[in-house]
């Protein structure tokens, strides 16, 4: 990239190195706009002479191009993508979705010099024309060879980003006390209904139970067969590890024990269960308030049909203390 003033005469088809500005402050033209001869014409008009520019190199492609190649790479799922200024590109849901970044990647990319992205954090739920990732080129120009190599990386080991569209999940909910279902439900309800609406679901099943392993495993197996797509159980009892009431009754339906203890707070008594593909979650003491806790970070992901491992609870640890 070669910077210079030049006659304002000669300024097509070259890139504005600086914003230009009208004397009553009002922009005119942006930093990094390619000049055109319409645009000569008006700046002769300002009285401008002279103006800085740059060119592009042999073996260069302009901040735009280098911008919207990694957008094209970083992304899967219900997105599009728009060219912004200075060399920029948004990407933008195209419907409700969760949001799964691979975090490695997008840390390995945003070590070059040449593009960075930023991101909607992971697990997080975006609403349809809602911006979850911008692509920032190196500013004018970028070697072709450098972009090259970071579309190869993307190609490889990509996309960072998905947006999971969230497309009419099943719900289903269990409440359990250990005296009267009822009392968890008239407790629980209200939270539940809040904390689906955010993401703008509803439960279609619920059911209120004693907590007992036989009574429960019934519960659920009702619901499995109403073809949940993930099941919440809202327990009034906090467990002591999988073997109480509900791990029981999860081990009793033949489940696979995923994850017992978050490294989130709150939310730390988190049990994630998976009957074949339906995830199961019991978090005690998460319903009883509408603040973000465990739940909220599950349940984008979860109802967007994504399957949870042991290991991304895990790597909840940093950022995890909510409250």
């Amino acid at each position: 990239m070669r910077a210079q003033t030049v006659d304002i005469r000669e300024s097509a088809g070259k890139v504005l190195c600086c914003a230009i500005f009208r004397p009553c402050g009002k922009k005119l033209l942006a930093k990094g706009h390619l000049i055109r001869e319409e645009d000569v014409r008006l700046l002769e008009m300002e009285g401008l002479e002279r103006v800085w520019v740059t060119e592009l190199e042999e073996g260069e492609v302009s901040e735009d191009h280098a911008a919207m190649a990694v957008a094209a790479e970083i992304a899967c799922g219900s997105v599009e993508i728009r060219l912004a200024p200075a060399g920029r590109a948004n990407l933008i849901a195209t419907s409700d979705c969760c949001v799964l970044v691979d975090e490695d990647l997008l840390r390995q990319i945003n070590c070059t010099s040449s593009v960075v992205v930023a991101t909607a954090e992971n697990f997080s739920y975006a609403r349809s024309g809602q911006r979850i990732a911008t692509v920032k080129s190196a500013p004018f120009a970028v070697a072709q060879a450098e972009l090259d190599a970071l579309v190869s990386i993307l190609r490889e080991r990509g996309p960072i980003l998905q947006a999971r569209p969230i497309t009419q999940p099943v719900v289903g909910v269990v409440y359990s006390d250990p005296i009267n279902g009822d009392r968890a439900r008239q407790l629980f309800e209200n939270i539940v209904r809040q904390k689906l609406e955010r993401l703008g679901v509803t439960a279609r099943y619920a059911l209120a139970v004693v907590e007992e392993e036989a009574v429960l495993a019934r519960a659920l197996e009702q619901l499995l067969r109403g073809r949940s797509t993930v099941i919440l159980v809202a327990s009034t009892t906090a467990p002591a590890g999988p073997q109480d009431a509900v791990g029981r009754a999860f081990e009793r339906i033949g489940c696979h024990i995923e994850k017992f203890l978050a490294p989130v707070e709150p939310g730390n008594l988190l049990l994630l269960a998976y009957k074949e593909q339906v995830p199961l979650v019991s978090a005690p003491g998460c319903f009883r308030s509408a603040k973000p806790n465990v739940v909220d970070l599950l349940l984008p992901p979860l109802v967007a049909r994504y399957r949870i491992s042991g290991w991304e609870v895990a790597n909840l640890g940093h950022g995890g203390l909510l409250a």
